[in-house]
């Protein structure tokens, strides 16, 4: 036998070649209750002329995996009926998403405006990339309207908004600071951190007092509450403005941001329980909180909007509908940080890890003196909790002894 004979296939052996560009075409009319799942970077087009004419921005034509699939845009359009939005783009995170935005709306010789409570990693954007670019920023309180109104100026491009603040659970009075920004710098844009919300507690777009307007964009942690598993990295940005919506999906095209298919399935398997859970976190959570709002003196104060004496409470109850799962415990200050961070450690039902949203209840302290810079009203150490799926009577069977223990060492 020939070299040439061994190397080529026998008679009827595919190739390679009739692998690739097989003919078989699977007949259409399935239907299931999941998106199918579409991977690809490549696109394929009928013709030159199809090649040339396709533009992504419209989500009319597939043009290239990193610019979606049926699957994404699937997610995007889902996204945005929860939201009331008219476009969505997703992001590998929900950080992504906000610096995106940041880096979308913001030039050198601009300012950027942040709540003092804001998330953590979003005033160190500011701190140190934004800084680097020449991008400046301010810190304002988010409960006092007079103090946004002092740190607007001509040099604002973006003011950011978090309802409830981020450890604090200090919910703000989201109608006046909005009217406060379109009075004293029309010029900026108005952006909501609207992961606590998940698309349920309130309507962004849609804020009470405002004639039927809010802020101009949100941003998501699909992280959290959307994906439901702990199992997801995912970010969304939403908008109604069609020119705002080019200016934030051209940039995030450059940047060259994309999901993973797995992903954005997972997401969007989840959705249909979206309200489901969260309303069941959301009764768990108050269940606990009320619960944990009677142990003093070990816990001087619960921080969550649903509950009485929280900062923002009455502007919880004039704005949302919900509360989602997480509440905030205020130690006494005679207690040490290392006694808490010891019931933590003890705690049977709550681990131990960043994140909330997802079936696993969560608990981590913070020094609160670390996470202001405009004054803190919090004393004590604080101990964040994300209440889970499980029973709320085992979690606060859990917390009872964990504080007993607590106690204990205490009066030692």
């Amino acid at each position: 036998m020939s070299e040439a004979s061994r190397e080529r296939p026998g008679p009827g052996a595919p190739s390679a070649t009739d692998l690739i560009h097989h003919a078989y075409q699977p007949p259409a009319g399935f239907g299931s209750p999941a998106v199918p799942v579409h991977k690809g970077s490549t696109v394929y087009f009928d013709s030159v002329a199809a090649l040339r004419e396709h533009h992504w921005l419209d989500k009319q034509a597939y043009t290239y995996g990193l610019h979606g699939t049926p699957t994404t845009f699937t997610l995007e359009a889902r996204l945005a009926t929860l939201e009331g939005a008219r476009h969505v783009l997703l992001a590998p995170s929900g950080l992504a998403a906000l610096t995106t935005v940041d880096m979308a709306l913001l030039a050198s010789g601009d300012t950027v405006l942040l709540p003092d409570n804001a998330y953590h990693p979003s005033k160190e954007f500011a701190r140190h990339e934004l800084a680097h670019w020449g991008i400046a920023h301010r810190l304002y309180d988010p409960m006092d309207p007079a103090s946004l109104w002092a740190a607007l100026g001509a040099d604002v491009k973006l003011v950011w908004l978090e309802a409830p603040g981020s450890v604090t659970m200090e919910f703000p009075d989201l109608p006046a600071l909005v009217r406060t920004v379109r009075e004293a710098a029309p010029q900026a844009v108005v952006a909501l951190d609207y992961t606590w919300g998940a698309g349920l507690a309130f309507s962004p777009f849609d804020l009470a007092g405002l004639g039927g307007q809010g802020v101009d964009l949100t941003i998501h942690a699909l992280t959290k509450y959307p994906s439901g598993g702990g199992d997801v990295l995912m970010g969304s940005i939403a908008c109604r403005d069609d020119a705002l919506y080019r200016r934030l999906a051209l940039a995030h095209s450059r940047l060259g941001l994309g999901v993973g298919a797995n992903d954005v399935e997972l997401v969007l398997r989840a959705l249909p329980s979206l309200p489901l859970r969260y309303a069941a976190q959301d009764a768990a959570g108050r269940r606990v909180a009320q619960w944990a709002a009677g142990q003093q003196p070990v816990i001087r104060r619960v921080l969550h909007p649903a509950m009485p004496g929280s900062p923002g409470h009455a502007q919880w109850q004039a704005s949302c509908r919900a509360a989602a799962g997480l509440l905030t415990l205020e130690f006494d200050p005679a207690i040490a940080a290392d006694a808490v961070d010891a019931f933590v450690d003890g705690l049977q039902r709550f681990r131990i890890g960043w994140s909330w949203g997802g079936p696993v209840s969560l608990a981590v302290p913070y020094q609160a003196a670390r996470l202001r810079q405009l004054g803190t009203p919090y004393e004590g150490v604080l101990v964040r909790l994300s209440i889970g799926l499980e029973d709320p009577d085992d979690l606060i069977a859990d917390l009872a002894a964990g504080l007993a223990r607590l106690a204990g060492a205490t009066r030692r």
